[in-house]
C-alpha cells in the first residue's frame, strides 16, 4: 500500500514501531489477535488495526501539500478536514479556513470564494451540489479533492444499483459530511432514504408490509428523503449501501431485515426486489472493528479509546468495547484530569462527563487502547505516557520494544 508523506507531529517512534512489527509479523493481515506491550506493573493491550488509515493519511498529505505549494494564495476547507481537533486546528494555524462546519452550516459565505482560491474537499467528499457550485465559481477542485476513494467506491455502487430500479435505502447518520455527500450522489440515479439504525429500517418495512401508514411515514422521514419521493412506488425494490464508518453489524442486521421482508412479500422471486450490496463499509473500517472485537477476548481492566468526539468510526469502537470493560472515550491526554479523575465523551448522549475513580487501584493493569482512524499516533503515545506519571511501569516503553512479541496478548 502507498506511504503517505504525513508531518513528524503526528508520528510516534513508539507507536509507529509496535505496527510496524505487526506488518512485518502478519503481512497479509490475516491475524487480528491483539498485543500486549508490558512496561513490567503495567500492560498496555493494543488491538491488530488502529489510528490512521489510508484516507486520512491521503487527505493529510495533499492539505499540507497545498499548503507548501500555495503560500500566496488563499487556502479554504469545505469542512472538518477528518474529525480530529489537533489535526485540523494545526492545519487552521497556517491560516486554512474552514467554509462549514461539520453539519453543513456556512462560515464563510460562498460569495467570497473567489476563482484564484484553494478549496480542500475533505475525506469525507461532498455533495453534488456544492462541487457544482465551486466549479461554477471557476475554482479548480481536482487537484487537492481528498475524497477517499473507498467513499467513492460507495457512490459507485449507488449508482449501480440505482441504474437497475433498487431505491437506495443509506444506513448512516443523517448529519454526517459523508452521509450527506452519498445521499447526493445516490439521488442522481434513483430514489434514496437515510436510515439511523434498525428502528428507522423497520419503520420502512412496516410500511412495506401495510403496518404503517403513508402519512406517518412521511413525517418520520422528513428531510431524509430524496425529492419527490414516494414510499408507494419507490418501496418496491431496495438495496442498502452505508456511510463508510457505521458498525458492520449493524448495516448487516438491516440489509438482512429488508432481505426478509422482501422474501415475506415475494416469496422465492425476492432476489428481484433485493439488491445483495453487501457491506460496503471501507477496509479500514472493518479491520478497526475486527481487530477491536478480536480484543474483547483479553483480560484487561478497563478500555481507553482516543479519538476526536464527532469521529464515527471511533464511536463505533468505543461501542463495541464497552459491552465488555469499563470503557473512556477521550479526546486526548488532557482528559486524564488525575490518577483520580478522567474526563470522557458520551457519544449517545452528546455529553462531556467526569468520572472519578477510574484507573483502578491494583498492582498490575492491564489496559486496552486503541484509537479511531483520524487520530495521530503522538496523541496516543500522549495517552501512554500521561497514565506512566500515574502508575509508572518498571521498565520504559523504550525498553519494553525489546520485549515487544506482536500478536501476543
Amino acid at each position: 500500500m502507498k506511504k503517505f508523506d504525513i508531518p513528524e507531529q503526528y508520528r510516534s517512534a513508539i507507536i509507529g514501531e509496535i505496527k510496524n512489527r505487526r506488518r512485518i509479523a502478519d503481512p497479509r493481515k490475516q491475524d487480528f489477535a491483539p498485543s500486549s506491550f508490558s512496561l513490567g506493573n503495567i500492560t498496555f493491550i493494543f488491538p491488530r488495526h488502529f489510528g490512521f488509515c489510508y484516507g486520512v493519511e491521503n487527505a493529510i498529505e495533499r492539505s499540507y501539500k497545498a499548503i507548501r505549494e500555495n503560500p500566496d494564495k488563499r487556502i479554504f476547507l469545505l469542512s472538518e478536514m477528518i474529525h480530529n481537533p489537533a489535526v485540523n486546528e494545526d492545519l487552521a494555524g497556517y491560516g486554512l479556513k474552514f467554509i462549514m462546519d461539520t453539519e453543513g452550516r456556512q462560515l464563510v459565505p460562498w460569495s467570497e470564494i473567489q476563482p484564484e482560491d484553494v478549496v480542500i474537499i475533505p475525506a469525507f467528499g461532498t455533495t453534488i451540489e456544492t462541487e457544482q457550485l465551486l466549479k461554477e465559481k471557476g475554482v479548480e477542485l481536482t487537484r487537492y479533492n481528498t475524497t477517499c476513494p473507498f467513499v467513492e467506491k460507495v457512490w459507485k455502487r449507488s449508482a449501480e444499483i440505482g441504474e437497475k430500479g433498487f431505491t437506495i435505502i443509506i444506513h448512516g447518520k443523517y448529519k454526517h459530511e459523508e452521509t450527506r455527500a452519498t445521499f447526493s450522489h445516490s439521488y442522481q440515479n434513483a430514489p434514496s432514504i437515510i436510515v439511523r439504525d434498525i428502528q428507522e429500517a423497520e419503520l420502512i418495512g412496516g410500511f412495506m408490509l401495510g403496518i404503517m401508514d403513508k402519512a406517518s411515514f412521511m413525517r418520520h422521514f422528513e428531510g431524509k428523503v430524496s425529492a419527490g419521493f414516494d414510499p408507494d412506488n419507490d418501496l418496491q425494490s431496495v438495496g442498502v449501501v452505508n456511510q463508510t464508518t457505521m458498525l458492520a453489524t449493524e448495516t448487516q442486521e438491516i440489509a438482512d431485515y429488508f432481505k426478509q421482508v422482501m422474501a415475506d412479500k415475494h416469496g422465492e422471486n425476492f432476489k428481484n426486489y433485493f439488491a445483495d450490496t453487501r457491506d460496503t463499509l471501507c477496509y479500514a473500517t472493518n479491520d478497526n472493528q475486527q481487530s477491536t472485537l478480536a480484543a474483547l477476548s483479553s483480560e484487561a481492566d478497563l478500555a481507553l479509546v482516543v479519538g476526536g468526539y464527532n469521529s464515527s468510526n471511533t464511536s463505533q469502537i468505543v461501542t463495541i468495547l464497552a459491552q465488555h470493560f469499563p470503557t473512556y472515550f477521550i479526546q486526548d491526554a488532557g482528559e486524564l484530569l488525575s490518577e483520580q479523575s478522567i474526563r470522557h465523551f458520551n457519544y449517545e448522549q452528546q455529553e462531556l462527563l467526569t468520572s472519578a475513580s477510574w484507573l483502578p487501584q491494583k498492582e498490575n493493569l492491564r489496559i486496552l487502547i486503541t484509537s479511531g482512524a483520524s487520530c495521530p499516533d503522538t496523541i496516543l503515545e500522549e495517552v501512554i505516557a500521561r497514565i506512566i506519571q500515574f502508575r509508572p511501569g518498571s521498565i520504559t516503553p523504550a525498553e519494553a520494544l525489546v520485549h515487544f512479541m506482536p500478536g501476543k496478548a
